[in-house]
Order: structure tokens, then sequence, then C-alpha cells
């Protein structure tokens, strides 16, 4: 494996890392930035054996004709139900920030390891138990979350939202109920509703200043002798709260006082703002049980096709009924990935989380500059703008779709996630800042349009 090291990133501030002997390599690319004219909070060389190789998250890369979700799908996934002469002309030129993967390269040591793995040229089946994958996960969750657990309960799953599927059937039997904090996004609705189980939503508490969990409403539903099961977002998606220390204890112990069984869907963990550290819900009650953690890289690193995650199931009896159903064979290329961006991708990611920052703070000056009645709470993780638009929304009744047809942008709106979305919608800012400014601002002057139409 290549070894390779970021040098530079938000705002051209050296790592603490930096070497000497590189210096001079990181102010030469530093300067060329510079002259090019882009913004170097985006532009991030990498020292890769003697050399700087440029991860641009700026780089505009053609995803047409790859079957991608984000690209060739939003008629069916977003826009299933509007009529089509209500849609954007076929031609139109669209900008997709409705789907959770990013526009943005996967890092290097990622495509390496593939490419390496290649070279091996037979592609059979695939072990997903290898030691050298188990290790450098193990040690990836010891360097970001300070946190440790049993080899013997780390499963290899096709996806987290499979694992998902395939826990609550096992978890879950019938006439059962199962509880989440809402607004929540769409599968945490699907994925119990496939078993024919009752989803009951706990709305978040917001005001002004932050968003919280409601501990009085979620003790009343767990209460409910049929719940059975609590579907955890950590970090939420969409509004991107990371809960804390305390909300993290609370919620473990109202479970545990009223035998509620936790799965905790934390795919987000390592998409934080940068300086912040992700604590996993099972790491503040590591005496229990009853807390199935699951994580993936396939959010932090841009992985996301190559169907890949990790379960981490204490209980030795749900264990084994859910590796029963997980034969324990995975793909080998993605195997080669996850070993190596586990192993080599904290730098790739520090730069990533700069960049995602400016965008997110360009979303939230955008905001308070243009849409005073609009409420944006500054995620502390994802990389996904969750927007309240309030007034400006009023009368509109499909958000996506409005913004399809008069702005040419793919968003997602309060149809695709589990109560409580009201005149919201998610942003997708995982992607060239450029293409973030253009949306907004497209986003924008729709609504003014549609405000200086009916006034």
């Amino acid at each position: 494996m290549r070894s390779w090291r970021v040098r530079w990133c938000s705002g051209c501030v050296p790592w603490p890392s930096m070497l000497d002997r590189n210096a001079a390599l990181a102010e030469t690319a530093r300067a060329s930035a510079d002259r090019s004219g882009r913004s170097t909070s985006a532009r991030v060389p990498i020292v890769w054996q003697h050399q700087v190789v440029h991860v641009d998250f700026n780089e505009v890369i053609d995803r047409a004709g790859t079957a991608a979700v984000a690209a060739e799908s939003y008629r069916e996934f977003l826009l299933g139900d509007v009529p089509d002469d209500e849609l954007p002309p076929a031609d139109a030129d669209l900008l997709s920030m409705w789907v959770a993967d990013m526009d943005v390269a996967a890092p290097p040591v990622a495509i390496e390891a593939i490419r390496a793995r290649l070279d091996r040229q037979i592609l059979g089946y695939t072990r997903s138990s290898g030691e050298a994958y188990r290790a450098a996960f193990a040690g990836w969750c010891a360097r970001r979350y300070g946190w440790s657990f049993d080899d013997e309960h780390l499963h290899i799953g096709r996806g987290v939202v499979p694992a998902l599927t395939d826990l609550i059937d096992l978890i879950c039997s019938e006439g059962d109920k199962v509880v989440t904090l809402t607004p929540a996004y769409h599968w945490f609705e699907e994925a119990p509703h496939q078993h024919g189980l009752e989803l009951v939503t706990v709305r978040l508490a917001v005001d002004d200043e932050r968003t919280t969990i409601d501990l009085a409403a979620l003790e009343a539903a767990l209460a409910d002798p049929a719940a059975t099961l609590l579907l955890l977002c950590h970090p939420h998606n969409p509004n991107g709260r990371d809960w804390t220390v305390d909300e993290l204890t609370a919620v473990a112990d109202l479970c545990r006082a009223h035998g509620v069984r936790i799965i905790s869907d934390e795919i987000h963990a390592d998409l934080l703002r940068s300086g912040r550290q992700h604590t996993p819900l099972a790491a503040v009650a590591p005496e229990s049980d009853r807390i199935i953690t699951c994580l993936a890289p396939s959010k932090t690193f841009n992985l996301a096709g190559l169907l890949f995650s990790n379960i981490i199931i204490p209980d030795e009896e749900l264990g084994e009924a859910f590796a029963e159903r997980n034969s324990g064979i995975t793909n080998p290329l993605s195997l080669a990935a996850a070993t190596a961006v586990y192993q080599d991708g904290d730098e790739w990611l520090d730069a990533l989380r700069a960049h995602l920052d400016h965008n997110l703070r360009l979303v939230g000056e955008t905001v308070a500059s243009r849409l005073p009645h609009a409420r944006f709470e500054m995620p502390e993780a994802t990389y996904l703008a969750w927007i309240d638009l309030g007034d400006h929304a009023a009368g509109i009744d499909d958000l996506s779709a409005f913004f399809a047809r008069e702005a040419h942008v793919l968003v997602e709106g309060p149809h695709k996630f589990v109560a409580d979305a009201e005149q919201c919608i998610r942003v997708n800012v995982a992607c060239p800042t450029p293409k973030v400014v253009e949306a907004l601002d497209r986003m924008i002057s729709a609504l003014e349009r549609r405000s200086a139409g009916a006034a």
C-alpha cells in the first residue's frame, strides 16, 4: 500500500504533521492554487511517494452514463408521482443535490487499493472476516471515536439499510412497535413497514437555537408494552445533530428501563464539523448487549456503491442469527477499498471535512441574507443542509417538483422523510463549491419570482 499525507487544506493552514522537507512543495502548490483563482479551501495537495497529488474537491466529474442514481434515477425515486407536464425538460441542466452520496472523487488510497486488487486478476469468493480488515476498522474506531469493541461482535453486511431490514425482522414479532425520532429519513419507516410493524414517531424539539430530543415524549413512547425497538440515527439524518453524551446516556437509560433494544445507525459518524469527535451510543453504555451499532465507509469515503457495512452486535444469539443471513462472503473490491481507507484515510477525510464546513457556512450565510423567514441550523455532522423554508414555501404542495421545474435543482422535500418535515428541504452540499452557490441562487431566485408574481 502506498503511503500518502495531506499537506494543507482549508485556508492553506499546514497540517501539524507536515514534514519540513516537503514544505517547499506545499508552498509551491499553494501558490499555484492562488494563481489559478480557485478557492484554496477546496484544493488539497497530498504528498504520495514524494510527489504532490492534488485532491481537488471542486473538480467536476461527469457521472453521465455510469447509472448513477443521483444523475439518472431522479424521475423514478424523487419525482415519481409528478405528472410529466410538471417535470423539467429531459434536456434541462439539472443540478443534483438530493441523493446522499458525494460529487467528489473517492480517496486516492481507495482507488489505488481497488486497482491493486484487480491486478491480482482473480475475483473469486472472498471472506468478509479477513484479519487485515478487522484490524484496520478497529484501529479507525479507536483513533476517531476513542471506542473499542469485542472483535467477535463485528459482522460485515451488504449495507446499513439491508442490515436494518434483517435486524428488525430478527428482533421484532407480529404486533411489536418500532419507535424513532422525527423527522427521519424514509428507510426508518419503510424497513418496519416491510415487516408489517407499526412505527411510532417522536417529534424532535426545535427552538430558535437547537434541535433536541424530547425525552418526556420519548419515554411515553417507550413505555408502551408493545414497543420493542428504537431506531436511532446518530448523527441524525436529516438535521445533522450529533447527539451529546448526556443525550445518549438518557436515551440508553430510558431504553434499558423499558426493555427496548436500540439499533443505532451511525453511518454519518465520520462527517462531523472539523474539531468535533463522535461518541458512539454503545460507548456510553458498554455493559449493554442490547445496542446494535451500524457503521460503514460508504458515506465517509463516497463508496456507497460497494455495498459494505460494519454491524456491531454484542448479543451473541442475535449476532449468530444475523450471520446466518449474511453468508460471510463479500465483494473483494469492497474489502480492499474499505481496508485501505480505514488504514490510511484519516487525512483525506479531515481535508474533506474542511471543504464541507466551507460549503455549509455558505449555505448558512446565504439563507440568512436572502431567506428571512427560513430556519437553518448548522449541522454538527453530515454533508446535508436541512432548511425549513417557513413562509417562503407557503402554498407549494411539492417542494421537490417545484425546485426541479422552476430552478432545475433536485432536492428532497417533505415527502422523502418520516413525519414533521413540512416546508423543509434537504440539500446535499458534498460537491464542488460553485455548484452549491449556483444551486442556492437558482432555488432562492425561483422563490423570489414566485413571491413577486403573487404580489
